[in-house]
């Protein structure tokens, strides 16, 4: 609703024009030019700046465009927790790293899994020990896997001629190079690579966004290849690839999917749209049809020199050190979903066919209301960045949300009904043309009503709503919040109540076991 332009249309004018903040966006191109934009919008922008410029995420000018994945450099799971995956390239890992990521996990209590990339997946993560965790992996010279991101997941590979009596081609070697020249780039969706050593094809390289299986003549590359809900199998883009040209070609490759595809559009999709398909792909960046083979390469060359790691970054960082803390008010913390032990680790317990919580909290008729000392207002900064600034706040047992946003104050509760999910106030900010605003949770997009004519209201279900507070900055330099008496607050939406709790839940294993 805010751009009549494309995500293409939108990249070439910020390249263009070299556009490096939303609202400098808005102004050139924006419907209206002083729009905060939305859920929709601010991810899109948020990634063409990476994608062109490489900075880091939680700056400034782009933390309020982020996702809560990428705002916290993890991916959020369904009990506000998050996961932690080093990087693995290629699969390859050391004793000693293992051993660092085990201490880790132990220490914590997350949960472990392998993952289908060749890596290992810690679950559990809890915002205020992120730092912590990555500051002990960093120490054991490990990297963001970048897991959170839309950008390069893993590059798979076999061990190829390394071990196997069978390898034609060191698929691992191969794949440490590409995985390790192409982290941390951001396009338009997540990216997959493959690398197998002969036509056994253990590393399943065609069925990813680019794959290469060895030959005894170089690599043939398979493109445009996902599983997913859509499941595709990868097009032979060029046989016998010298082992010199491999990296050309994908450079080519990469960079003109992060050029040209929509937003959200996996390297399949892109393929298929374009017309003669892989065939167009062929001439345009192995036969140079446009001549524009040596400016993608250069362009993916500045990408390449301007990495850095993300979590080593915020582990150095004081500033940014500060954002991981579950509430601004203080250092105590509540548990949302209930937690089990199952197969020797723990993991929150299932949610309930019927978790909405499908109460009227809009409508709450409070006994009293008194206006109350809350936080202090250093605490919101800059409200002028795209997202305004938020904090969630423990108020007894029940936890609220405070918004900044361009010098005025909101208040809510900090529960999403949809999954009883104590997550809004690391909600993207949205607004229309009209004047209404609203907070998109960050779970299932729900949109709440935070300006408008029936604050509370949920734009997207007519099911759900959440309660609203007066809130207020005054002189003696803190932000008051006109609440109901603690123990009222905590009936209506206290953490306890609210909470998934196992008894609520059945085993989809019934019958089974």
């Amino acid at each position: 609703p805010h751009f009549e332009y494309s995500r293409v249309d939108l990249f070439n004018i910020i390249a263009v024009k070299r556009l490096k903040t939303l609202d400098e966006v808005m102004k050139e191109c924006g419907k209206n030019p002083d729009s905060l934009g939305c859920e929709v919008c601010k991810p899109t922008l948020g990634s063409i700046f990476a994608s062109l410029y490489n900075r880091h995420v939680m700056g400034p000018q782009d933390m309020g465009l982020q996702d809560t994945n990428d705002r916290f450099l993890g991916n959020i799971q369904r009990n506000g927790t998050f996961s932690v995956i080093p990087r693995v390239s290629g699969g390859e890992i050391t004793p000693d790293k293992l051993i660092a990521i085990g201490t880790v996990a132990k220490k914590y209590n997350l949960y472990c899994k392998i993952t289908g990339g060749q890596r290992i997946d810690m679950f559990g993560a809890k915002k205020q020990d992120l730092v912590d965790i990555w500051s002990a992996l960093v120490d054991a010279g490990m990297e963001s896997g970048h897991a959170y991101a839309k950008s390069l997941r893993t590059v798979k590979s076999c061990v190829g001629t390394t071990w196997c009596r069978f390898g034609i081609g060191d698929s691992v070697g191969m794949a440490i190079r590409i995985e390790e020249r192409y982290k941390s780039i951001r396009s338009p969706h997540k990216l997959k690579g493959a690398v197998s050593g002969c036509v056994r094809e253990c590393a399943e390289a065609q069925n990813k966004d680019f794959g290469l299986i060895a030959t005894e003549n170089g690599f043939n590359i398979f493109v445009g290849g996902n599983g997913g809900s859509k499941p595709r199998h990868s097009d032979l883009l060029m046989k016998d690839c010298p082992t010199a040209q491999v990296i050309p070609i994908i450079d080519r490759y990469l960079m003109f999917y992060v050029r040209t595809a929509d937003r959200l559009q996996r390297t399949a999709r892109w393929i298929e749209n374009l017309p003669g398909g892989v065939n167009y792909l062929r001439e345009v960046i192995v036969d140079d049809s446009l001549g524009i083979c040596e400016q993608l390469e250069k362009e993916m060359e500045s990408l390449v020199g301007k990495y850095f790691c993300e979590w080593t970054e915020v582990v150095k960082n004081p500033e940014r050190r500060k954002v991981f803390q579950q509430f601004a008010n203080t250092g105590e913390t509540l548990e949302g979903v209930e937690i089990i032990k199952e197969r020797n680790q723990s993991r929150p317990t299932y949610w309930p066919k019927d978790s909405p919580a499908k109460e009227d909290f809009k409508g709450t008729k409070w006994t009293s209301l008194s206006w109350q000392p809350i936080i202090k207002a250093s605490h919101f900064g800059d409200s002028n960045v795209p997202n305004g600034t938020s904090a969630a706040i423990k108020r007894g047992d029940t936890q609220l949300a405070i918004f900044k946003i361009r010098g005025k104050y909101y208040a809510t509760q900090q529960m999403c009904p949809h999954k009883r999910a104590f997550i809004l106030s690391d909600g993207l900010i949205g607004d229309d043309d009209k004047g209404n605003m609203w907070v998109s949770c960050p779970y299932h997009k729900r949109n709440y009503e935070l300006k408008g004519e029936s604050p509370g209201t949920c734009k997207n279900d007519d099911e759900l709503n959440i309660a609203t507070f007066e809130v207020e900055e005054r002189d003696d330099g803190w932000v008051y919040l006109k609440l109901p008496p603690v123990e009222e607050l905590d009936e209506r939406l206290g953490t306890k109540k609210w909470m998934v709790k196992k008894e609520e839940t059945e085993s989809p294993f019934q019958g089974v076991d």
